[in-house]
């Protein structure tokens, strides 16, 4: 996917998209088109941290396999290109379109420059392709919604089909207040406000980056709710940067949300577990939605990283990737319908025999798997049964030293059967010196199903992205650990356990 002989290849991944060279954070105008998986982004062409904001462009068929393609739509002189949204302008709403042809259209947010007239405010503006997004084209009229603001921004732009009418719905954000706002329009030009919804739950820093979509709850296309999704920085529940979701209805003005732990502004987080959080590790940002995905699926991408250190990691000549796409459903878990979250594999088709291993009653310390269950990128499934008392789970990305000590490498995944906590670990993962916010512990409450536990994990050479309970929750952490750190090892403290089954894919 991406070049491993030139810059930094030491951490490149295999299966996260990451720009050949230079800066990249938050996912963009996310759209699918003719067979193709658009993936824009904000970016920086002329170094490796944030500044020089454009749009970078990647496509792909199968959102696995990415092709860099050139800079879509680049500042200048007058505005940086931040974050936004693209569509499917089916009907040419907008009139774009030409010969027929329904146009591409992107809503971004213009930060404006010092030297334009409007210097200091954010506002929205559009860009058009009538070539399948090879080659856009900023509309003569932007902006085309403009609060003479400075933090409004991140618009995201979906068509509604309704009992209040049918068109364009905009879900932007007014960052410093907590606040998403929600405007309509026929023509993608003109636009008319309809509401607005905050502050709520997470507030410990500015909102960004909303999506709004519908979901049928245990696939029932009779029952549904709209999952509002708000990205916060900092606050987040591992420190930092996170995202939160809520859960409600939309009935084409208003988001009501089914939710919302506490009203207003939470000032001491003592309610911030009861959240709903799109992830529960330290890296994974901005996370939006393809517009157009193919069979009705609801497919997101988020930005692996976090605000704390982003600009330190030690990646050379290129800074960030994305995360695995992963497909969120809504289903029914305790009464209430939370967001489950599965990861395109890219490991279905490998055609390369997995190591297995069938139940076993666990053995105290660290049990070290042969060399075939090593290496830097991976698919781990795991059925663990804890027992009553201690810890159980798997050692990663690690040095091969026999126990747990500060000479080894190596990230710790284990389930607490006393808290009912499963905690990843990355203190130990490698270089974890480039920041002092780095070094950290996630953890998450996990309930287990019938005394069981099952993980499935993903590790590329900079990240593990861990789904627990077929998806109920997630972590994903970055990890920069040393090429030879490859083993894996099953882990118990305490009263043992026993390990179910296990497949390791490579």
């Amino acid at each position: 996917m991406n070049p491993t002989a030139e810059l930094g290849c030491r951490y490149r991944p295999e299966w996260h998209y990451a720009a050949e060279r230079n800066w990249l954070n938050d996912p963009n105008g996310l759209v699918y088109s003719n067979g193709v998986y658009h993936l824009f982004y904000q970016h920086n062409p002329h170094g490796d941290v944030w500044g020089n904001m454009s749009w970078g462009h990647a496509t792909s068929a199968d959102l696995l396999t990415w092709d860099e393609q050139p800079v879509a739509i680049p500042c200048d002189e007058q505005e940086a290109i931040f974050s936004g949204s693209a569509v499917v302008d089916t009907s040419n709403t907008s009139g774009f379109g030409v010969g027929g042809v329904p146009p591409l259209v992107a809503i971004y947010t213009s930060a404006y420059a010092p030297g334009s007239p409007l210097a200091g405010r954010q506002a929205q503006s559009l860009a058009y392709s009538t070539d399948d997004g090879a080659t856009w084209t900023k509309y003569a009229g932007n902006p085309v919604l403009d609060r003479a603001s400075a933090e409004f921004r991140d618009p995201k732009v979906f068509w509604y089909d309704g009992g209040a009418g049918s068109y364009w719905v905009m879900a932007a954000v007014e960052a410093e207040d907590r606040e998403v706002v929600l405007y309509k329009s026929a023509d993608l030009k003109t636009w008319e406000f309809l509401s607005s919804f905050g502050p709520a739950n997470a507030t410990g820093g500015v909102w960004e980056c909303p999506d709004l979509f519908e979901l049928p709850v245990d696939g029932d296309p009779h029952d549904t709710r709209w999952v509002l999704i708000v990205n916060l920085n900092p606050g987040g529940i591992a420190g930092g940067s996170a995202g939160q979701y809520f859960v409600g209805t939309f009935d084409g003005v208003t988001f009501r949300s089914e939710s919302t732990v506490t009203e207003g502004l939470q000032t001491d987080g003592s309610r911030m577990a009861e959240y709903g959080w799109l992830d529960w590790g330290r890296d994974y940002y901005a996370a939006v939605s393809f517009s157009n995905a193919p069979d009705g699926r609801r497919l997101m991408i988020g930005w692996m990283n976090n605000w704390q250190y982003a600009a330190a990691t030690p990646s050379d000549g290129w800074r960030s990737a994305m995360s695995l796409p992963r497909e969120v459903r809504l289903e029914s878990r305790g009464g209430r319908p939370v967001l489950v979250q599965e990861a395109v594999d890219p490991f279905t088709a490998s055609g390369a025999e997995p190591f297995t291993l069938g139940r076993q009653e666990l053995e105290r310390g660290i049990t070290w798997l042969p060399s075939g269950a090593s290496g830097d990128v991976l698919r781990i499934d795991a059925e663990l049964q804890p027992a009553g008392a201690g810890k159980t789970g798997l050692v990663l990305r690690a040095s091969g030293c026999s126990a747990l000590d500060s000479g080894s490498e190596q990230t710790v995944l284990a389930y607490d059967s006393v808290t009912g906590e499963l905690s990843l670990d990355r203190t130990s993962s490698g270089n974890v010196s480039f920041h002092d916010t780095f070094p950290s512990v996630e953890r998450v409450a996990v309930p287990l199903i019938d005394g069981r536990l099952r993980l499935r994990i993903f590790l590329d050479r900079c990240s593990v992205e861990v789904f627990a309970q077929d998806g109920l929750a997630t972590i994903t952490d970055q990890v920069f650990p040393s090429d030879s750190s490859t083993a894996v090892g099953l882990l118990a403290e305490g009263d043992a356990g026993t390990l179910l089954s296990l497949t390791i894919a490579g």
